[in-house]
């Protein structure tokens, strides 16, 4: 009976010990799989981030392309603008040098003066501003000097009269001021 309880105790032991050694191999085929699993996570981990970050940089794009377009269409709508009240400067310079000579009808000249009057204000509402030049100082920026004159009785370079109205379109020069200068001798 000693002899079966050794035997039953070394057959436990063996079959007890197989399992074991049989486990490390199966534990290191499950640890391998896991590594390949922690790869291929990290691996897509870093292709969402990296996807993120290109929809994140599309959209940036995208969004200001939109401005860009949004800008340059309004830009070329006030270029427009601006060239058609350019053209009109001219015929605005006539009604208004109508406006001075005097007329043999009283009618006539308010009828002159009506037109003239819508016309410039349809004008300001697109945003013409006329530039104020009496007994301002001489600026090349704003003013063309056609006549300069030599006097005492004025500053350096103050503007005396003007030939030629200037104006600005919506904050920009559109036509400089035509205009008589003082000069010291």
């Amino acid at each position: 009976m000693t002899a079966d309880v050794s035997e039953n105790v070394s057959d436990n032991a063996a079959r007890d010990a197989k399992p074991e050694n049989a486990a490390a191999p199966e534990n290191a085929a499950n640890s391998a799989e896991q590594d390949t699993i922690r790869t291929e996570r990290d691996s897509l981990k870093a292709e969402r981030d990296e996807l993120k970050e290109l929809l994140l940089r599309r959209q940036a794009e995208f969004e200001n392309f939109r401005k860009r377009s949004e800008r340059e269409k309004t830009e070329s709508s006030q270029y427009a603008t601006g060239e058609l009240v350019r053209e009109l400067l001219p015929v605005l310079d006539d009604f208004d040098r109508a406006l001075k000579v005097e007329a043999g009808n009283a009618e006539y000249a308010k009828g002159v003066a009506m037109i003239y009057n819508r016309l410039y204000d349809a004008l300001r509402k697109q945003g013409l501003e006329p530039i104020d030049t009496a007994g301002k100082q001489f600026d090349p920026h704003l003013h063309q000097a056609v006549e300069r004159v030599e006097t005492r009785d004025f500053p350096d370079h103050t503007v005396l009269g003007e030939f030629q109205r200037g104006y600005f379109f919506k904050g920009k020069l559109l036509r400089p001021a035509m205009v008589r200068v003082a000069v010291n001798p």
